[in-house]
């Protein structure tokens, strides 16, 4: 087999024609004719024991070809691809085939190349890191939220009103028919939490227990497909009334909810927990502008193949994630109104910047040139055996030494970027309150 023809195209694809010799081409049908021979009627002949050129005579002399170009296409673009030295991605697809006089065989090859990458600045990438501010009203917010998860619960024998909560059963119709998923029985809804839809909640202010209220409501535009925008009329029946006790502000609530003996010491403990979350949140923030702006910084050229590969793994995870809740792909693109198109559609600018993110780690290790030494791969098989809950072994015999440096390089890139990366501070704006509870 060789090269006969090679040609670049746009978007890193490529067109590769291999010439086969006449004698590969004959042991490619002659092991097609063995494959065949036995689902082949020829009359005076049991069934597998017609010699070839009979069955050839009666079906006609390509009655094997097909299957001889199936078979020598893999190892045709195999030899094409060594020969040029390529590095493809994807999958590859013939484009074109052609049998000679001589009964050589042309078979022609679209692959795509993995792109060629540059990255003009990776090392002291600048972007805002919003400074950590907290106020006695973000402290105060989070000791109230504590008060409501201890609250009681107790039950009243009087009208519903703002903040209570009421046990109820409901049904849904429009147009006097019932819908799916419009029904309920012994829910518990506080009233202004906004958990049911705009003016439910509104409409059951003033009624009593044992009440049967009729709740007009129009769904919002962005509800389900089948919903938005409709006026639906939700017959519900009033259960109970219950109001919240919330405890005393006191030292006795800081000794029922934390470890402290005073609500003091509660509340300064209530806001190191809360400055540390929101430097996390703020060091997230500032990464990704980070990982975003180096995305800006690469020039390449990505195929399509490339990001159909990556959309089919996005794909492959959104099912799995989906099953793990008992869920089916389907069955959830039913209920959103979506399609795999439409999934691939939308998610395609995703999947193109973690590919270009991908690609600039990639360009970073090779450039750098990272060491790794088997003490780090040894580390780095420990750490999966554990996360995987797997002997270290097992994880041996399903990832390769190679497999391992390679990620800790991509690793050992990412951790350069963000090391070397320049915070510009962001202050967040603050209302004369907040200023003033400082």
């Amino acid at each position: 087999m060789n090269v006969k023809e090679f040609e670049k195209k746009e978007k890193n694809t490529a067109e590769l024609t291999v010439v086969t010799t006449p004698e590969e081409f004959e042991a490619a049908v002659q092991k097609a004719y063995i494959k065949n021979r036995g689902r082949i009627n020829v009359p005076g002949f049991r069934k597998g024991k017609a010699p070839r050129r009979m069955i050839e005579s009666m079906y006609g002399a390509g009655i094997f070809y097909e299957d001889a170009v199936e078979a020598l296409a893999p190892e045709a673009l195999d030899a094409g691809i060594r020969e040029k030295e390529l590095d493809t991605v994807g999958r590859p697809s013939i484009l074109d085939f052609n049998i000679g006089e001589d009964k050589s065989l042309t078979l022609k090859f679209r692959v795509s190349l993995y792109p060629e990458v540059k990255v003009s600045k990776y090392k002291g990438i600048a972007a805002p890191k919003m400074a950590v501010r907290v106020t006695k009203k973000d402290v105060d917010r989070e000791i109230e939220s504590a008060r409501q998860r201890n609250a009681r619960i107790e039950s009243v024998d009087r009208a519903a009103a703002n903040g209570d909560i009421v046990n109820i059963d409901f049904e849904g119709f429009i147009d006097g028919v019932a819908f799916d998923g419009g029904k309920g029985e012994g829910h518990d809804l506080e009233l202004g939490s906004g958990q049911f839809i705009p003016g439910f909640e509104d409409q059951l202010i003033g009624a009593k227990a044992g009440d049967e209220v009729d709740v007009n409501v129009t769904f919002p535009e962005n509800y389900a497909p089948e919903l938005a925008s409709k006026a639906a009329t939700f017959k519900v029946k009033v259960n109970e009334v219950k109001v919240k006790e919330l405890p005393e502000l006191d030292d006795e609530f800081a000794k029922d909810v934390s470890e402290f003996d005073t609500l003091e010491e509660y509340s300064a403990s209530v806001k190191e927990e809360l400055s540390e979350r929101k430097r996390d949140e703020a060091q997230r923030a500032f990464e990704e502008v980070v990982m975003s702006r180096l995305t800006d910084n690469v020039e390449c050229e990505i195929p399509d193949d490339m990001v159909e590969e990556h959309l089919d793994s996005m794909l492959n995870n959104f099912r799995y994630n989906l099953a793990r809740q008992g869920m089916e792909l389907e069955q959830y693109f039913s209920m959103m109104g979506m399609s795999v198109e439409s999934f691939r559609q939308e998610t395609r600018p995703t999947a193109e910047k973690q590919i270009k993110l991908d690609l600039a780690f990639e360009h970073i290790a090779k450039t750098e040139d990272f060491p790794v030494s088997d003490e780090d791969v040894e580390n780095e098989y420990k750490r999966l055996a554990d996360e995987y809950h797997m002997g270290v072994d097992e994880v041996k015999r399903a990832v390769t030494a190679d497999s391992v440096k390679t990620g800790l390089k991509l690793e050992k890139a990412k951790k350069l970027v963000l090391d070397t990366a320049v915070a510009e501070k962001k202050e967040k704006k603050a209302d004369k309150a907040d200023k003033a509870e400082e």
